[in-house]
């Protein structure tokens, strides 16, 4: 299973400079000639990228694996050719609106009731959950299967009870 939270890029395509829709179709055009799995890293100033990218990832067979604010306000956008394959969850605890460490908490009590082996697909858009999940997880011998960035700053955890 891939380190989503760390893609690896086989490809970077710099479109910073450029407007709307050019990042899109620049990046478009190398994902359309990558093998399956393999990411683009698309770096954009473009204010209306990070919307056109979702609105594209959603209507074709490409993911949106991370996104990442770089010191110079532009954006960076790691781009997964072909669909993620996600674990089948046994429970689904959706806490978009809910503050940290609201969704680490909620996710602990439900893990709790759950039998080893099951998962557990968190949705929450709380600004720090990513790194709150990544450390709650190491330090608690639950596993992080899969981490999905399903629209601006809302994601998906598929969490595994040992």
């Amino acid at each position: 299973m891939t380190d989503e939270t760390n893609p690896h890029a086989a490809v970077t395509l710099d479109m910073r400079g450029t407007s709307c829709p050019a990042p899109l179709l620049g990046a478009k055009r190398i994902v359309d000639d990558l093998r399956s799995g393999q990411v683009l890293l698309l770096y954009s100033d473009c204010p209306g990228t990070q919307a056109d990218l979702f609105a594209w990832s959603r209507y074709t067979d490409n993911t949106i694996v991370r996104t990442e604010r770089q010191a110079d306000g532009s954006h960076a956008y790691y781009i997964r050719r072909g669909r993620a394959q996600h674990p089948t969850p046994n429970a689904v605890l959706d806490l978009r609106g809910v503050v940290c460490p609201g969704p680490v908490v909620e996710a602990k009590k439900l893990l709790g009731s759950m039998k080893p082996g099951e998962t557990l697909k968190l949705v929450s858009n709380c600004p720090g959950v990513g790194d709150d999940i990544a450390d709650w997880t190491r330090a608690t011998g639950y596993r992080l299967l899969k981490t999905d960035e399903i629209g601006p700053g809302e994601f998906e955890f598929y969490i595994g009870k040992a």
